[in-house]
């Protein structure tokens, strides 16, 4: 399997989501051999969509010519899309928001509608994806704080998704907390050889500050 991993930390390696989503590839490399690509989407060049649509209309093709190019091209050729990030205002950091603006070029003008919304129709083959999002925050709930964000993935993403929240992720970068996030990693290193075929599940991960 070929796994894109989507760091929206600003702090790139010293992110504390990027210990848990780890983690979890550690788990999905148990279970079998995998190829990984770690972005450091602060690292990119990626310009702000500018709402003109002319990738819409001209076959893909964006009017800035930035890193965004390549990583389309990278997206199309994985099997799953890792998106690992701290939550930021209820939502996704902006570089990582700028990411997934720019995937429009994926999308067409036409319309379908599926259920009781209307959505664009796809340029590219896109069904062969998996989509899955690990989110962590400092608050130590994560109820009435990752819905939003939760939201807004499954309607970007609408089959195929597995999501995980974890509350109190700062943790997981303190060692004298190890005695809590040893066996919390553990946890999340458990499931993750099987996440891929557990698509449109949600786990809240990690909850509580004492061992389980």
């Amino acid at each position: 399997m070929k796994i894109l991993v989507f760091n929206g930390s600003p702090k790139k390696e010293k992110s504390d989501t990027l210990h848990i989503t780890r983690a979890f590839l550690d788990g999905m490399k148990d279970a079998a051999p995998q190829e990984v690509r770690l972005i450091h989407v602060i690292d990119q060049h990626i310009e702000f969509c500018s709402g003109c649509l002319a990738c819409m209309r001209n076959g893909g093709v964006c009017r800035h010519d930035d890193d965004m190019r390549s990583i389309l091209e990278d997206i199309l050729a994985s099997d799953l899309l890792l998106f690992s990030f701290p939550l930021y205002g209820y939502g996704m950091p902006a570089m990582l928001k700028t990411l997934t603006d720019r995937t429009l070029p994926l999308s067409s003008m036409a319309m379908r509608k599926v259920g009781e919304r209307y959505e664009h129709v796809g340029q590219a083959d896109l069904s062969h994806l998996k989509y899955l999002m690990i989110c962590g925050c400092g608050f130590p709930n994560s109820a009435q704080n990752f819905e939003p964000v939760v939201a807004q993935f499954k309607l970007m993403f609408r089959s195929n998704h597995t999501i995980i929240t974890v509350p109190e992720s700062p943790m997981f970068n303190a060692p004298e907390a190890a005695v809590v996030t040893v066996p919390r990693l553990a946890l999340v290193r458990k499931p993750g050889g099987n996440t891929p075929q557990t698509a449109g599940s949600m786990r809240n991960c990690c909850h509580g500050s004492a061992p389980p």
